[in-house]
């Protein structure tokens, strides 16, 4: 058995992580940048303008070329998907499920939303509890 800060660093050593500036730089250029929390978080925190907004529990299903459920945006498995959680921890364990339905260049953001507000990035809305 694996604690749970095992299973995270063997999901990061599969992913090359990005960190906000290069994230926003990638979203800008074409890549999917996929916000992943739940409404209720991004109602306090804030949104990310473009975003796509797919929560966690069907992360898989949209993003997956072959799943019925997929958003038009999956075109193949070579989809650069960066997803994007509030502190870069969930994101990392998303990320490498997208690795195992075959989407290898899935990343996410070091240190989540918190960091790419941080970093003066483009932000919407929020309540700032």
């Amino acid at each position: 058995m694996r604690t749970i800060d095992e299973v995270l660093a063997a999901a990061r050593a599969r992913l090359d992580r990005l960190d906000p500036v290069q994230a926003h730089a990638e979203a800008r250029a074409g890549a999917l940048l996929i916000d992943i929390r739940p409404a209720a978080q991004r109602a306090d925190e804030g949104e990310v303008p473009g975003a796509l907004v797919i929560e966690r529990n069907v992360l898989e299903w949209r993003l997956d070329p072959s799943s019925d459920a997929r958003i038009p945006q999956a075109t193949g498995h070579d989809v650069r998907a960066i997803v994007l959680c509030s502190e870069g921890y969930t994101s990392s364990l998303a990320a490498a499920s997208l690795h195992d339905v075959g989407l290898a260049r899935a990343t996410d953001v070091a240190g989540g939303f918190r960091a790419w507000r941080a970093a003066g990035l483009p932000t919407a809305n929020g309540t700032g509890r």
